[in-house]
């Protein structure tokens, strides 16, 4: 790479890196696995640096690069345990703070207990805002399958949270 490409990557990288670290965090429940993701994901766009001629498609891949290697890795036999990290208890707030915090929690904590595929699909239709056809693009499958897997992560993330899912809906 010459040294513009080197500069526009490195532009590129600080501008993104925090937010693509968020959603692989939200994909695997572990913040030192959503580094190696996030890391495996820029090595990959580093590598095909040049040859991207679109780059108003690099969060695309970006992200598509991220899913894959989360869903990848849950394959391996080493992975298939489930992961059970425990989040640190948040420090003392107001009532309102402490209630998003323990919203955000279990809406985590139960997005660990939902298979790898369905959670990825969760979180880029909701969390990260991706449209069906822009999900079922990263994930690189159909659109039907985006919208069964979504009915079936969301069932999986209603029976993970339980009663807590009362908790999480506002009050009337």
């Amino acid at each position: 790479m010459d040294q513009r490409d080197e500069q526009e990557f490195a532009e590129y990288f600080e501008a993104r890196r925090d937010a693509v670290r968020r959603t692989a965090y939200l994909l695997c429940g572990d913040w030192h696995r959503a580094d190696d993701l996030a890391q495996t994901a820029f090595v990959a766009l580093h590598r095909r640096w040049r040859k991207v001629r679109d780059r108003g498609a690099l969060d695309a891949y970006v992200r598509r690069t991220v899913v894959r290697a989360m869903i990848d890795e849950s394959r391996r036999p080493w992975r298939r345990e489930r992961f059970v990290e425990q989040l640190p208890e948040p420090a003392p707030a107001d009532a309102e703070v402490g209630d998003t915090v323990a919203t955000r929690s279990a809406l985590l904590d139960g997005l660990k207990q939902v298979p790898p595929r369905q959670r990825a699909v969760l979180v880029l239709r909701f969390l990260e805002g991706l449209d069906v056809a822009a999900t079922a693009e990263a994930l690189k499958c159909s659109e039907g399958t985006v919208k069964s897997q979504t009915a079936r992560g969301l069932t999986a993330l209603r029976e993970a949270l339980g009663d807590s899912l009362d908790d999480l809906r506002p009050a009337s």
